[in-house]
């Protein structure tokens, strides 16, 4: 979207000050549709810091996440936690994977995410 979608923006406000995890979310973004829940900026940055500090070869990379600041005015950005890019009738990592992806970026969205089924 060349000017971000306002609802869009209003949802990852929201979910930037409740400070919760819970908004599910489906995304479609440069041709990749990407499924999970919204985290809030500083927990997303968090939990990637955590990741990055228990890996033996990237725990340098770490202190990146957990230096940098939010900036003032309306979110830009979705922090994806426990995502998956869907491919086919799997979703990739299986065990969900954090993501983040600029608003503007977005060329469609829906509330809720999508569950896999072998059947």
């Amino acid at each position: 979207m060349s000017k971000p979608d306002e609802l869009l923006v209003n949802v990852a406000a929201l979910v930037e000050s409740g400070q919760s995890n819970q908004m599910s979310l489906t995304v479609v973004t440069s041709g990749a549709v990407i499924t999970g829940r919204l985290a809030p900026e500083a927990v997303w940055r968090q939990r990637v810091s955590e990741v990055l500090t228990d890996s033996a070869r990237l725990s340098e990379f770490s202190e990146v996440f957990t230096t940098t600041t939010r900036k003032e005015g309306p979110p830009t950005h979705l922090h994806f936690h426990v995502a998956r890019i869907l491919q086919g009738t799997v979703g990739i990592p299986e065990t969900g994977g954090m993501y983040r992806v600029s608003i503007e970026d977005v060329s469609a969205w829906t509330m809720g995410d999508f569950s896999y089924s072998d059947h």
